[in-house]
């Protein structure tokens, strides 16, 4: 099944993946579109990414948001599922962009296991190259599972072919400030912390800071980082 769509002369064609499912919010005078992975834990309506996408749109770019096949999985029969391996989540990544056909820049992006899914792609210049992805976006990238610290995820941050804007808390358990300064990344990479933010960048009460605040800032961040690349471009 494909839905066809023509926003502002920019054609947009969605062809439906097996077994995956997804949903395109598009806005007119788009900049670009972002393809945006769910993290591990939450599908792609949960109240914290309907609230992502609105403002994204406010933003003037569309989004496509998709699950991943164990969270379509959980939907149906209601049992709560660990993630897939990242090679199956690589592949539902991929083939979300192989089915999706737009003249508009492709910027891929996730909340934490989702982003690092798209950062491991970036690694991947003939498939970027291919579908005119221009850049990755990564919201509370996981650096390391929670009190593991030793076990470190930087190589998609040290391969990757395509400028990376990660958006980190900065108390993050999954990477925190302090944590990120002594790791090695490409230089491709642009990081920006939010003051006293978890994992879903969330502050303290004490901090005189609130989510919301800090999930405005974090698409305004987003624009700003797809206007360098398309003013690159």
């Amino acid at each position: 099944m494909s839905h066809n769509k023509t926003v502002d002369s920019h054609e947009i064609n969605v062809i439906t993946p097996v077994n995956t499912s997804h949903e395109l919010c598009e806005v007119k005078n788009a900049k670009a579109v972002v393809i945006f992975a769910h993290g591990a834990g939450a599908d792609m309506h949960h109240h914290y990414i309907e609230d992502l996408v609105e403002e994204m749109n406010s933003q003037q770019l569309s989004v496509l948001r998709f699950n991943f096949p164990y969270m379509d999985k959980r939907k149906l029969d209601g049992k709560r599922r660990p993630p897939d391996r990242m090679p199956k989540l690589v592949d539902c990544y991929k083939s979300i962009i192989a089915n999706f056909k737009t003249d508009l820049p492709i910027i891929i992006a996730g909340k934490s296991m989702g982003g690092r899914v798209a950062a491991t792609l970036a690694g991947d210049k003939p498939l970027m190259d291919a579908h005119n992805i221009k850049g990755v976006i990564c919201l509370g990238y996981p650096f390391h599972p929670v009190k593991k610290p030793e076990k470190l995820r930087l190589a998609p941050l040290q391969e990757t072919q395509l400028p990376v804007l990660i958006l980190q808390g900065e108390r993050d358990a999954l990477g925190s400030e302090i944590e990120i300064n002594d790791y090695e990344i490409s230089s491709r990479c642009q990081l920006h912390f939010f003051n006293d933010g978890d994992h879903d960048l969330k502050p303290r009460v004490k901090s005189g800071q609130t989510l919301a605040q800090h999930k405005r800032a974090a698409v305004f961040g987003m624009r700003s980082f797809i206007d360098e690349i398309n003013n690159d471009c």
